[in-house]
C-alpha cells in the first residue's frame, strides 16, 4: 500500500488538484509559455544516447552527441537558476499603469554569475516578491525575460500562503534550526503568523509540493535538457529535483542548501523525512555550507535509507541505483566588488565622520542581525551587561551598538524576544549608563547599506551569538570594510595597520573558516562575556595578524570562488550521463533513476532458451538466497515449483547444475534431498559434492582451523560492546552481524574490527572482508568465483567442455563468479563462441551483463529452461563427472558435521 504522500504525487503529476483540495487549477491554466518555444521533452524510456537524440524516429539522429568531448552544435551550455525568489525587485509605477523592475543588487543569485563562465548563459526561475494580477502576469513574463533573462512563477495567493509560511516557515525552517514541536499550539495560529514549531500539517505538505510543481512547469517550458544545467536553491524546493528527474532522465541537477541541515536525530521527526531524502537523492550535487551540515545529511541517507558514502580523491559521494550523488562542501562568500564599491561611496564620507564623532574615546562592539528567534540577540546583551560588571574598567569606554533588522513575520516566541531585549537595553543602560555615555545603542530600523558600511568601519569588533545560522555572512563584510578600499585615500578612513577581531557563534555557517575569530557557546554567557574582553583587549599586533588572516581567506574566497566550484563540481559529476543507460523506476518520492552500462541489459527468456536448445554441455551455476528465494522472505526452505524445476533440469544428461550459496552444507543438503543430480557448493565453495550420494569434500588441502581460537575472541569483545550484533559460526568461516545494530555505530564498529583482524590475522591463511552488514573470516582462495571456475575446469578435463554457461545470483559475493566467468573464453576454459549469461538478479550495477527483475522472473526463465530440457536423454551426467574430479587437487574429505547456525548466501 502506497503512503499518503506517494498518491498526492501521483495526483498532482496527473493534475488531479480537486483530490487534493487545492484549488488553482485554472490560475494555473492561465500561466501560459507567453511566446516561449517548448523545447523538446528527454524520452524516459531506457537507451543510448543515439536512441534519444531524435523524438521522431523517422528523423536521423544528431551527428553531434552530446555525450563527445566537443560541444553541442544545437546550443551552448546554460546555467537555470532556480529558486524561490527572483533577484529582481519590482514596483508598480506611480500612475498605476504598469510595472518597472530592477536588478536585486543584494541577491545572491544575481552575484553568482560572477562565477559562471562568460560563455554560459543565465536564466533565473523563480517568484516575484509582489502581487501580480492574473491579467498582467503574461505581459510581466514577457518582459521579464527579454529584459533580464527571468522566468517568473506566479504562485496563487492562498497556495503561496501555505505553502511559504504553511510549511517552509513553519515546518522545515524551524526544524531545520533544531525546534520541534513538542505542543500543537502553534498549529493553531494562522498560517501568516511567523515562523513556529507547530506539528506536521498534510495539508501544508501537499500544498508544497504542489508549489514545488509549479516552478517544475516554467522549468519545463524553457529548458533544453540536453545542453542546460539545473541549480536549485534551498529549502523551499527541495522535492523539485524528482520531478525534474521524473521528466528528464540525464538532466544535470545542482542543489545548495543555504540553511543548516539538523542531526539525523532532529530530522527523523519529520513524517516526509524519506520523501524529502529520495528527491535530494535525484540530484547529481548536493551543496552545504560546512562539514557538520553534510555530515548530518550522510547520517540521515545511512540510517533512514541505509546508503552509505564513500571518499575517493578528495570527493565524497553516495552511490544511489548506479549513479554517484556528489556532496560538495563550500561555504558561501561575499561580493568583494560590491561591497568595495560601497566603500568608496560618497555617502559614507560623512556618515563614517559622524559616527567617529559620536564615539569619540569609545571602543565600539557591533552586532548586526535579522530580528528573529535565533539570532540570540538578547543573549549578546546579556553578556556585555556580564563583561560591564565582570570588567569594570569598560564602563563608560565600551558601547555595544545593535542593529536589528526588522522582523519579516509575527508570532508569541518572537514577541517575547523582543520584549526581553528592550527590556535588557533599559537595564544595561539605567545601571551602567552616564551623562553623554549609553552602553547599549539599540537600532531597530532599516539601516542602508551606506550606513551599515560607517558601522563596520568604525567598529573595534563583530559579535555574533546567533544559537543556529547556515551561514551569516556579517563578519566576512566587516573584515572587508576595515580593511578599506584599495587605493583609497579617505581622509576619514581609520589611521594605521588594519586589524579586526571576531566574536562568532560557534553554531554559525562561517565559524569553521575564521580560524582567527574567538569562538563561543552563545548559551555560555559568562564565556562570552569573557571572549568580547578577550578581542577588545587583545594587543594590536595579534589584532592585526588575525585580521590580515581573515582578509586573505575572505577575498579569495568570495561569491564568484564559490559558485565557480560547484559549477565545475557538478559538470564533473555529470560528465558520463549520456554514456550510460537510464532506467526511471518506483512511483511517487519513491521514483529514482537507475544508471547502468549500456551492455547491461535485461535476460530475454527466448534468447537463453535459443541458445539452450542447441548447445550440448551446459553449466548451470545458481544461487540460493535473494536468487531463488526472496532475500526478505521468512519460509527460506525452496518451493515445491524450485525443487521441480531443478530436478527437470538435472535429468538431463547434458547439464550440470550447481547450488554455489554461502549457506552451510547441512542446512543445504537438507534443503534439497530430494534433488539427487544436483551439484551444491556451501559455504562460497569451501565445500562441494557433485550429487547426492556425493561425499563432502574440501576446495582446498586440509587447514589448520586454529586461526579461529584466535579470531573468535576478537568478535566477542566487539559482539558484547554492541548492542543488535551476532557471530555466526560456519565450519570454514566466521561472521560478524550487525545489520540489527545502530547504523552508524554498527558500521564505526565494523571498520573498527576489520583492522583488527586483519592485525591479530596477519599471518593466517585467511581473508577479513567486509560486506553488507557483516565482517567475514574465511580461509584464503575461497570464493564463488573460484569454484564456478574449478566447475568448469573438471567439465573441461571430463571431456564435457561446457559451451553455455548461466550464472545468476544477487549480492556482492557473487560478483567474483560473474568475474570470473567473463574472463574463461580467454583462458579456452568452455568451447568457442560460448554464449555466456552472467545474470544478476535486480536492476543494480554488476559485473554481470543480464540481470532480471527478482525472483519470480528467475524461477519463471528456470521454467522455460525446464520446458526446453529433454529427459529422455537421461544418464548419470553428474557421476560421470564426480569420476574424473580425482584427478583435480580438490582436497581431503571432511564429512564430520555440527550443529551450526544458519547464514545467508
Amino acid at each position: 500500500m502506497m503512503s499518503r504522500s506517494y498518491t498526492n504525487l501521483l495526483d498532482l503529476a496527473e493534475g488531479n488538484f480537486a483530490a487534493l483540495g487545492l484549488a488553482g487549477g485554472g490560475a494555473r491554466r492561465r500561466q501560459g509559455s507567453f511566446g516561449l518555444k517548448r523545447m523538446s521533452r528527454v524520452m524516459t524510456v531506457p537507451g543510448t544516447l543515439s536512441e534519444l537524440d531524435g523524438e521522431d524516429e523517422s528523423e536521423p539522429a544528431a551527428t553531434n552527441s552530446v555525450a563527445s568531448d566537443a560541444p553541442s552544435s544545437l546550443a551552448a551550455d546554460r546555467m537555470i537558476v532556480v529558486s524561490n525568489q527572483l533577484p529582481v525587485v519590482a514596483r508598480r509605477r506611480p500612475d498605476g499603469r504598469g510595472w518597472s523592475f530592477s536588478w536585486d543588487e543584494d541577491s545572491l543569485l544575481l552575484q553568482l554569475r560572477d562565477g559562471i563562465p562568460d560563455e554560459m548563459e543565465v536564466l533565473f526561475v523563480g517568484s516575484l516578491r509582489a502581487d501580480v494580477p492574473v491579467a498582467e502576469q503574461d505581459e510581466v513574463s514577457q518582459a521579464l525575460l527579454d529584459r533580464f533573462r527571468c522566468v517568473p512563477v506566479f504562485l496563487p495567493d492562498h497556495l503561496n500562503d501555505r505553502f511559504y509560511h504553511g510549511f517552509c516557515k513553519r515546518q522545515l525552517w524551524p526544524l531545520f534550526h533544531y525546534m520541534l514541536p513538542f505542543s500543537s499550539s502553534a498549529s493553531a495560529t494562522t498560517a501568516s503568523s511567523s515562523p513556529g514549531n507547530g506539528r506536521f500539517d498534510r495539508s501544508a505538505w501537499e500544498a508544497y509540493v504542489l508549489a514545488n510543481k509549479f516552478f517544475f512547469e516554467k522549468v519545463v517550458e524553457v529548458i533544453n535538457p540536453e545542453d542546460d544545467y539545473v541549480w536549485v536553491h534551498d529549502y523551499h524546493l527541495m522535492v523539485l529535483p524528482t520531478f525534474l528527474r521524473r521528466r528528464f532522465n540525464r538532466l544535470r541537477i545542482g542543489f545548495f542548501l543555504h540553511s543548516p541541515f539538523p542531526s539525523s536525530e532532529i530530522y527523523r521527526t519529520l513524517p516526509v523525512r524519506e520523501e524529502i531524502l529520495k528527491a535530494l537523492l535525484n540530484c547529481d550535487l548536493i551543496g552545504f555550507h560546512t562539514f557538520d551540515y553534510a555530515r548530518h545529511f550522510l547520517s540521515c541517507c545511512s540510517r533512514m535509507l541505509g546508503i552509505e558514502y564513500q571518499s575517493k580523491r578528495g570527493y565524497i559521494g553516495l552511490d544511489y541505483f548506479g549513479r554517484t550523488v556528489g556532496i560538495k562542501i563550500m561555504p558561501v562568500g561575499i561580493h568583494m566588488g560590491q561591497l568595495q564599491s560601497g566603500l568608496r561611496l560618497p555617502d559614507r564620507e560623512w556618515r563614517l565622520s559622524e559616527l567617529q564623532q559620536q564615539f569619540e574615546g569609545k571602543t565600539v562592539l557591533l552586532g548586526v542581525d535579522d530580528m528573529d528567534i535565533f539570532k540570540g540577540i538578547n543573549l549578546k546583551l546579556l553578556a556585555f551587561e556580564n563583561m560591564l560588571r565582570t570588567h569594570p574598567k569598560w564602563q563608560g569606554r565600551a558601547v555595544l551598538v545593535q542593529i536589528a533588522n526588522p522582523a519579516r513575520g509575527k508570532g508569541k516566541d518572537l514577541e517575547t524576544i523582543q520584549a526581553e531585549i528592550e527590556e535588557s537595553c533599559r537595564r544595561i543602560n539605567g545601571d551602567f549608563g552616564q551623562s553623554g555615555y549609553s552602553p547599549v545603542v539599540f537600532i531597530d530600523r532599516d539601516v542602508s547599506s551606506v550606513e551599515k558600511i560607517a558601522y563596520y568601519t568604525i567598529a573595534e569588533c563583530v559579535v555574533v551569538t546567533a544559537v543556529r545560522d547556515g551561514m551569516n555572512l556579517t563578519p566576512y563584510e566587516y573584515i572587508v570594510c576595515r580593511q578599506g578600499a584599495p587605493g583609497s585615500e579617505s581622509t576619514s578612513e581609520v589611521s594605521g595597520p588594519k586589524k579586526s577581531m571576531l566574536v562568532v557563534s560557534e553554531f554559525i555557517g562561517c565559524s569553521p573558516s575564521l580560524s582567527g575569530a574567538i569562538r563561543v557557546n552563545p548559551w555560555n554567557i559568562e564565556a562570552t562575556a569573557e571572549g568580547m574582553n578577550e578581542a577588545i583587549s587583545m594587543p594590536e599586533q595579534e589584532k592585526q595578524l588575525r585580521h590580515e588572516k581573515h582578509y586573505r581567506y575572505v577575498s579569495s574566497h568570495d561569491v564568484a570562488y564559490w559558485s565557480r566550484s560547484f559549477t565545475q563540481d557538478l559538470e564533473r559529476a555529470c560528465k558520463d550521463h549520456f554514456r550510460r543507460t537510464c532506467w526511471g523506476i518506483g512511483l511517487g518520492f519513491g521514483f529514482r533513476v537507475v544508471a547502468l552500462d549500456p551492455h547491461f541489459t535485461k535476460l530475454n527468456i527466448d534468447s537463453i532458451v535459443n541458445a539452450y536448445e542447441i548447445s550440448e554441455s551446459r553449466a548451470i551455476l545458481l544461487d540460493y538466497d535473494g536468487t531463488l528465494v526472496p532475500q526478505t522472505s521468512i519460509n527460506k526452505p525452496p518451493s515445491p515449483e524450485v525443487v521441480s524445476t531443478i530436478n527437470t533440469l538435472c535429468s538431463d544428461r547434458r547439464n550440470i547444475v550447481f547450488l554455489v550459496s554461502g549457506r552451510d552444507k547441512d542446512t543445504l543438503g537438507e534443503w534439497f534431498a530430494s534433488c539427487p543430480k544436483l551439484g551444491i557448493a556451501a559455504e562460497h565453495g569451501y565445500f562441494l559434492r557433485w550429487s547426492r550420494d556425493e561425499e563432502w569434500q574440501t576446495c582446498t588441502q586440509a587447514l589448520d582451523f586454529g586461526w579461529m581460537e584466535m579470531a573468535k575472541p576478537v568478535m566477542n569483545l566487539y559482539t558484547e560492546a554492541t548492542d543488535g550484533s551476532s557471530i555466526e559460526t560456519k565450519e570454514s568461516a566466521l561472521v560478524w552481524h550487525h545489520q540489527d545494530a545502530d547504523p552508524g555505530f554498527g558500521s564505526s564498529q565494523a571498520k573498527e574490527l576489520l583492522d583488527h583482524l586483519e592485525s591479530v590475522l596477519a599471518n593466517e591463511p585467511v581473508t577479513v572482508k567486509s560486506g553488507q552488514f557483516i565482517v567475514e573470516v574465511k580461509p584464503q582462495g575461497v570464493s564463488k568465483g573460484v569454484v564456478a571456475e574449478r566447475i568448469l575446469a573438471s567439465m573441461k578435463e571430463g571431456g564435457k567442455q561446457a559451451d553455455f554457461v548461466l550464472c545468476i545470483g544477487d549480492d556482492r559475493s557473487d560478483e567474483d563468479m560473474f568475474e570470473n566467468i567473463a574472463d574463461i573464453m580467454k583462458r579456452n576454459m568452455v568451447a568457442p563462441r560460448t554464449p555466456l549469461f552472467a545474470c544478476t538478479v535486480g536492476q543494480k550495477p554488476s559485473k554481470a551483463k543480464f540481470y532480471l527483475d527478482d525472483t519470480f522472473e528467475v524461477v519463471t526463465m528456470l521454467s522455460a529452461l525446464a520446458d526446453a530440457t529433454e529427459p529422455e536423454l537421461e544418464t548419470d551426467s553428474a557421476d560421470e563427472l564426480a569420476a574424473s574430479t580425482s584427478s583435480l587437487d580438490i582436497g581431503d574429505e571432511q564429512s564430520e558435521s555440527t550443529d551450526r547456525p544458519i547464514g545467508g548466501s
